[in-house]
């Protein structure tokens, strides 16, 4: 049996693309710093499946950076009935995993709009954000406002969106292109997909456009599929 993001045309549509506009964004590194990358998840219950996923797969983004000057990590999630965490920033796929590990999901509202103040809060030590979600339960033009705000601040936001729920891709679509960042979604039944997608975004967080290209050009089977949907 094929992978999901062999049999779908239209997930294959959204990896180029999302990839393109990733490659066409600046360098996100900081004058004399290492690559920074805010890594912030949905944590409801419906994400859990995902979460451990992501608990098995945020290794990559740290191993893809080696060569290219590293990587600092601050893991953000909310769940639950007001839970918003951000964690300290690490450097090592082993401190991030200890930070993962053990959280449980729980049932509650998406927080969206205190990731997005989050990172502009952190806009000073970092350019890149990632969110990893399923749903939007808040005000669309709320979190336009601040994603307005982080456009301002240089900060470009990726989002990684699990399903098919139209007003989170709505609201998705609009935050990634109001910051200048991207938007695609996912198939949470897909693992290698999310890790492409993560590997890439870690790249251009460490090294930009320069990295991501070298990591696209790569003949490994693990980018394979990428390379070839950029011919």
């Amino acid at each position: 049996m094929g992978s999901n993001l062999d049999k779908s045309g239209n997930h294959d549509a959204a990896i180029t693309a999302f990839l393109e506009k990733v490659k066409q964004t600046p360098a996100p590194v900081l004058a004399g710093n290492r690559g920074r990358l805010i890594f912030a998840l949905d944590a409801t219950m419906s994400r859990q499946p995902t979460w451990d996923r992501a608990c098995k797969l945020q290794a990559e983004m740290f191993s893809e950076t080696k060569a290219i000057g590293g990587l600092d990590v601050q893991l953000v999630f909310f769940r639950g009935h007001n839970e918003f965490s951000a964690g300290k920033w690490v450097n090592d796929a082993d401190a991030l995993s200890r930070q993962m590990t053990g959280i449980q999901c729980r049932g509650g509202f998406t927080k969206i709009g205190r990731v997005l103040d989050h990172a502009a809060a952190e806009a000073g030590q970092a350019r890149t954000l990632v969110f990893v979600g399923d749903a939007c339960e808040e005000d669309v033009d709320a979190l336009c406002a601040s994603a307005g705000k982080l456009a301002l601040l240089g900060m470009k936001a990726f989002l990684f969106h699990e399903g098919q729920n139209r007003r989170a891709r709505w609201a998705f679509q609009e935050i990634a292109r109001i910051t200048g960042g991207a938007y695609c979604p996912f198939d949470a039944s897909s693992p290698q997909q999310l890790r492409d997608l993560l590997r890439a975004v870690a790249a251009y967080a460490a090294g930009g456009k320069r990295a991501l290209a070298a990591l696209t050009s790569r003949t490994g089977r693990d980018v394979q599929l990428l390379i070839e949907q950029l011919r």
